[in-house]
């Protein structure tokens, strides 16, 4: 992970009302995402990820790039949680809390029984991830891993559930920039 983390070196912290928000090419797509840092990311999911799956999750939007790119490595389909509500039949649509915001997000494509891998950038609040996890577990989806390519170190939503997410990178945010936990 060394390009990861070297990239992390430079990255802009915004304060959002004193939420350390982080600007980087793998969780903002700006400053510009590198093929190699995304391939570096890329293999580190791979490895780290149960693959034994029927469907590759990720919410929209920064999850979207990583999670198309390991269904491209691996041949496992792709569903794309959305911001949108489409009216599709068996649409679920589920209520997410973040450190900054609030949103509705909708899911298609996912059925009872289905083994499932989500992917997804950072794992920071976990209140996505936690909303995600909770709507799976109501459509009788069996979430089989959870893989991240950052995780902000402490309390999450996520701890509220019975899942665990794997990450590439801990890290910590403040407004002196990111410190990378090993």
């Amino acid at each position: 992970m060394d390009r990861l983390r070297e990239s992390l070196h430079d990255a802009p912290i915004i304060d959002k009302d004193g939420y350390q928000y982080l600007v980087h090419p793998i969780s903002n797509g700006v400053p510009m995402l590198e093929p190699a840092l995304l391939r570096e990311v890329v293999v580190g999911v791979t490895r780290a990820a149960s693959l034994d799956v029927d469907k590759i999750v990720a919410p929209e939007a920064m999850g979207i790039h990583i999670a198309t790119a390991v269904s491209l490595q691996t041949d496992v389909p792709l569903v794309v949680i959305r911001k949108r509500e489409y009216g599709l039949e068996g649409e679920v649509d589920l209520h997410q809390t973040t450190g900054y915001s609030e949103s509705e997000m909708y899911i298609n494509d996912v059925e009872a029984g289905d083994r499932v891998l989500i992917v997804d950038d950072l794992l920071s609040t976990g209140g996505t991830l936690a909303a995600i996890v909770n709507a799976l577990d109501d459509i009788g989806a069996e979430v089989t891993d959870i893989v991240v390519a950052l995780r902000k170190v402490g309390p999450s939503a996520l701890d509220d559930t019975d899942y665990e997410a794997t990450s590439l990178l801990d890290i910590t945010v403040d407004e002196d920039g990111v410190t990378i936990h090993d």
